[in-house]
């Protein structure tokens, strides 16, 4: 395992190298999950072990990185399938006035993500063991998140129709993704076309590793009304 300062260091890097203006606190504070997160996937299997070396760039800067492609007043989200707090945590971290409900329906999960928001002491998360499709779940929370964010493999028109019930009278769904997205980004906007106002897939491309996006990931935005 890598000692926390070399994750710093990756971070600034990339952070710099795309002139993105972040504290040198918050970058301390996404080292220390990173070294949390990776500590932890030894006994569950939060992150795919064959990515463990490439933590900070493929998982905790890219879940940062997506602010840029965010509008600046979304201050509620929703992150679904959290698994090991992406992106919820980097962007907890990141923007602090934002505040946040990461929820997974697997127990050990949510169990190790309250574990890393204890300690990283971020007020401005919440962490719940539900199914975001329960009834239990939609009346606790329905018309609350301008943002719902999710890195999951769940389908676009799966996405939207947990989504509806929960986010205000408009909002924003970012979907990161890899792969087609052709037929998929098609599905969803044929069957709820009444609700998208706008939508945007943007090519999730950085500096110095990924100028032409060769990992191939995206990120599908689309601007929601009820």
């Amino acid at each position: 395992m890598k000692e926390r300062s070399e994750y710093t260091k990756e971070l600034k890097k990339l952070f710099w190298e795309n002139q993105i203006n972040i504290s040198d606190y918050q970058i301390e504070r996404m080292s220390h999950f990173a070294e949390l997160l990776v500590s932890k996937n030894q006994e569950i299997n939060l992150v795919s072990r064959k990515d463990i070396d490439n933590i900070i760039e493929n998982h905790i800067f890219i879940s940062s990185f997506i602010l840029e492609f965010l509008p600046n007043n979304v201050n509620r989200f929703l992150d679904i399938g959290t698994g090991g707090g992406l992106p919820g945590i980097p962007l907890a971290i990141s923007k602090p006035l934002m505040k946040g409900v990461l929820v997974d329906s697997t127990g050990k999960k949510t169990d190790a993500v309250q574990g890393f928001i204890d300690k990283l002491k971020l007020g401005n998360l919440l962490v719940e063991n539900s199914r975001v499709e329960s009834k239990d779940f939609i009346e606790k929370h329905k018309n609350k998140f301008n943002l719902i964010v999710s890195r999951g493999t769940v389908p676009l028109v799966v996405l939207f129709r947990y989504s509806l019930p929960l986010i205000k009278d408009k909002a924003y769904l970012a979907a990161i993704k890899g792969g087609n997205l052709e037929d998929e980004f098609k599905t969803a906007k044929l069957k709820y076309k009444s609700h998208i106002k706008k939508s945007t897939i943007f090519d999730l491309s950085y500096k110095p590793n990924n100028v032409r996006n060769e990992k191939g990931k995206k990120i599908i935005l689309l601007e929601l009304t009820k």
